[in-house]
């Protein structure tokens, strides 16, 4: 795909019916996963593609994908405790100095052409991703050894392949999906609205997908699958593997009595159950229908909306994508937690980062965010009651 083709819609996908975009994307396995380039094409475009255009950028990532010298030595420099989510985005300011775009700005490249450069840095960023968290689980949770990408492979495919689970195709398929689900969201997300913003001041794709990243190791937004697990683990361990649904039940409302929420349920901007729930939840119907992660996954999901519309003070009782996400990873052997920010920021990047090469090419200004006083807050809202001050 040339820099020619592309188009500047608004944010397409996000507007679509997720399931029939699923089931429209182009796949690398017959009747299986979309593969992330599809929907990449899709983002940056606003049109479906054929098989061959999603394969026309699988070639070119894989043209672009083999990491530096100096971004490996730099990820090897830092101590091994270093938090995956630290290296991520370390090692994504490592490749910065090969900016085309910050050279272009500094050689004076017209504004109309921003763009341009823009989609060549989130190209190659794109590409060397997989590589990147590849080499931070390697060297972390692993031997240290790197796995050389595969060049007859998409994009997620090699991810997997490099991440060491080569010869599993369910994880294949599962990395196909994760990544493609978990690529975008509405702007108002920390990382997403973050990259955007950092974007807006015309830092390159580097700076401003690093950005990004740092809001989304915050424990508020990109852990959300690991407390999901953890309470998981506490349900699985004080009911056992196959608790009754009036256990279930009972142990939903002891999670709310507590003071706490049910971890997965629940969405700022949803008012059903969010597509990606559904579409893992179909994954592991088809792939791991007796894993005992998914079946309480599946039990729970008859029990909490019903728990939580009773409580008739939540808008929305549905799961998120976060419900799910984690059996999923752990039934494949991806046990290591601390790494599933990294997944979340590989896939996280497809969607922000096309959104910046649009952004760029609208000639979008700079985000400035209105400053309002506490006098205007006041007229605004009225005086704080008595309470409040005290």
């Amino acid at each position: 795909m040339c820099a020619c083709q592309l188009a500047f819609p608004g944010s397409p996908a996000l507007t679509r019916d997720h399931n029939h975009e699923q089931e429209k994307l182009p796949k690398a396995v017959a009747g299986g996963q979309p593969i992330p380039e599809g929907l990449f094409w899709l983002l940056l475009t606003g049109e479906m593609p054929t098989a061959a255009q999603a394969a026309a950028v699988s070639a070119d990532w894989r043209s672009r994908a083999e990491l530096p010298q100096h971004v490996v030595a730099t990820l090897a420099a830092l101590p091994k405790d270093t938090h995956p989510m630290t290296q991520l985005i370390i090692a994504i300011s490592a490749l910065q100095p090969a900016s085309k775009f910050a050279a272009a700005y500094q050689a004076g490249l017209h504004k109309s052409k921003y763009w341009e450069p823009f989609y060549e840095d989130t190209m190659d960023l794109i590409a060397k991703l997989p590589g990147v968290a590849a080499a931070i689980y390697r060297r972390t949770f692993k031997d240290g050894s790197l796995i050389s990408p595969n060049p007859s492979l998409d994009w997620a495919a090699n991810f997997a392949h490099q991440l060491g689970y080569g010869g599993d195709k369910g994880f294949a398929e599962l990395m196909r999906l994760y990544t493609t689900i978990h690529s975008d969201h509405e702007g108002g997300n920390v990382s997403a609205h973050t990259t955007h913003l950092v974007g807006s001041a015309l830092s390159d794709p580097y700076l401003s997908l690093a950005a990004g990243m740092a809001g989304l190791a915050g424990p508020l937004h990109g852990l959300a699958n690991q407390e999901v697990l953890k309470w998981l683990s506490e349900a699985s361990g004080k009911l056992g593997e196959s608790p009754s649904r009036e256990a279930l039940r009972d142990y939903v409302w002891a999670t709310l009595k507590s003071g706490r929420v049910v971890p997965g349920y629940g969405h700022a901007v949803l008012r059903k159950t969010d597509p990606r729930y559904s579409c893992q939840r179909a994954f592991a119907q088809q792939h791991l229908p007796n894993d005992p992660g998914f079946k309480l996954v599946s039990a729970l999901y008859e029990v909490v909306p019903e728990v939580l519309a009773s409580t008739g003070k939540i808008k929305n009782p549905w799961p998120n994508v976060d419900a799910h996400s984690g059996v999923l990873l752990q039934h494949y052997g991806l046990r290591e937690e601390n790494f599933y920010t990294v997944l979340f920021g590989v896939s996280r990047a497809l969607g922000v980062l096309a959104q910046g090469v649009i952004s760029r090419g609208l000639g979008l200004p700079i985000e400035r965010p209105k400053s309002l006083t506490s006098g205007e807050l006041i007229s605004m809202f009225g005086e704080p009651p008595a309470e409040a001050k005290a």
